[in-house]
């Protein structure tokens, strides 16, 4: 008579919520990394990331684009911004960062 047969499923039963938990940890992490978590998924307006900052044809993104092709240097450019922060009504929070 064969023992091992009726002896249960054994100690691989356990693999199989190790998957599942693997499964659902990546399915999370993929979403995550995509940008789902903070409501920039591919179903809301204007596909991913979109609609965070300023758009391409704004004041501090052309600004931007003028310092990196090197049209103003450093010092002009921070000028420039802070002026259209205090324009546009983005200023530094309590804590010195940009809001």
């Amino acid at each position: 008579m064969n023992t091992l047969a009726s002896a249960g499923p054994g100690p691989w039963v356990l693999l199989f919520p190790l998957v599942w938990a693997a499964a659902i940890a990546c399915v999370v992490t993929v979403a995550r990394r995509a940008g789902w978590r903070r409501g920039r998924g591919p179903w809301r307006d204007g596909g991913p990331g979109r609609g965070t900052g300023p758009d391409e044809n704004s004041p501090i993104a052309l600004l931007g684009h003028r310092f990196a092709s090197g049209e103003i240097d450093e010092d002009e450019y921070w000028r420039r911004l802070t002026v259209l922060e205090e324009q546009f009504g983005r200023g530094i929070d309590p804590k010195g960062r940009r809001a």
